[in-house]
């Protein structure tokens, strides 16, 4: 034992004054950052740049771009030859919804399934404006929401249940003492099983999830890996401190800036960023992708999922090779103590 170690008082040990502190202080702290990381984006809820395409006649469309424009700094325009274009691009999760200009009058393309919020938003919008010229708009919804889940409502509430199940995951992991490979492979195959119970209830019971039930059980687990790797892994290498730590950031930070109640494009910077590098973000847009648009665009959030995952893993396996080297080390020298003094 160190001589730091052996002189720092452990925290019971604090006198009685010191730990009310301790409490006084740290339960506002930890109130002010949950309101400020819950109310914030939820206060701050606006489109930012959101990808929105044009098509049609090139005279009309410059049109429609200046009426957009209006909104500063809400739409990043993307143009198309026409509504085919227009269509892929919202299939392949490139824009959010599409205005389309036609002889019979303007449509707005969208895509609910995507995000409920930002096709209502569209639809509000264009239909504004449309009305100060006397004009109806069509919408089409190209990409619709399930009828389970209309309003997207089960796959916003799938983020916290995988979250907890992730951080229970490599609580109970540390906790049982189980170290390296053994920990690793219990992290593994508690996040398979996780993703299959949740596929069997969300896609199989529920019918809020339309894809390939594999591909969205295999999204679950993942998602479910990568949080209890990094609450394992942070753990294994500084101590149980690590679950606190990992626990507060997925929590306070990755479930609020997920974007999964509207978009990431929703949300202020640098909340709408930062969410899609944490595990819960990163999760409900994979979950998205490979549940209604046949995985378009799941590279992304698929290798940030992995990489958590991957490092998580790695932490978890150096943590008990540390472990190991250190126990080998002091018991040699606790024996040829024993016998000197024999």
């Amino acid at each position: 034992m160190s001589t730091a170690s052996a002189t720092r008082p452990a925290p019971h040990r604090l006198p009685h004054g010191r730990r009310l502190a301790v409490v006084i202080v740290l339960a506002p702290l930890l109130a002010a950052l949950a309101l400020w990381a819950s109310a914030w984006p939820a206060a701050r809820t606006a489109p930012r740049d959101l990808p929105l395409g044009v098509a049609g006649p090139a005279q009309a469309v410059t049109q429609v771009e200046r009426q957009l424009e209006q909104h500063k700094g809400a739409f990043e325009i993307h143009r198309y030859a026409d509504e085919a274009a227009a269509r892929r691009a919202i299939e392949d999760r490139t824009v959010y919804g599409a205005v389309v200009v036609t002889a019979q009058g303007p449509e707005l393309l969208t895509a609910s399934a995507a995000s409920p919020v930002v096709a209502q938003l569209l639809q509000q919008a264009v239909a504004e404006k449309a009305a100060t010229e006397g004009t109806q708009v069509r919408t089409v919804d190209v990409v619709p929401a399930p009828e389970g889940d209309p309003r997207g409502s089960a796959l916003n509430a799938s983020v916290l249940p995988l979250a907890i199940a992730g951080i229970a995951a490599g609580a109970l992991v540390t906790l049982l003492g189980l170290r390296g490979p053994r920990a690793a492979a219990t992290l593994v195959g508690a996040a398979a099983l996780v993703g299959v119970v949740a596929t069997a209830i969300a896609h199989s019971w529920l019918g809020v999830l339309t894809g390939g039930w594999w591909a969205e059980a295999g999204t679950f687990g993942l998602t479910t890996l990568a949080i209890g790797a990094a609450v394992a892994g942070l753990a294994a290498l500084i101590g149980t401190a690590g679950i606190g730590l990992a626990a507060a950031t997925v929590m306070l930070i990755g479930n609020p800036f997920s974007g999964a109640p509207s978009a990431p494009r929703m949300l202020p910077e640098p909340a709408g960023t930062l969410g899609q590098w944490l595990p819960p973000g990163a999760g409900t847009t994979l979950l998205r992708s490979v549940s209604f648009f046949d995985g378009a665009a799941a590279t992304g959030p698929a290798l940030t999922l992995t990489w958590w995952a991957a490092l998580g893993l790695g932490a978890v396996l150096l943590g008990g090779a540390l472990g190991r080297r250190a126990k080998n080390g002091v018991e040699p020298a606790s024996e040829r103590e024993l016998t000197a003094v024999g």
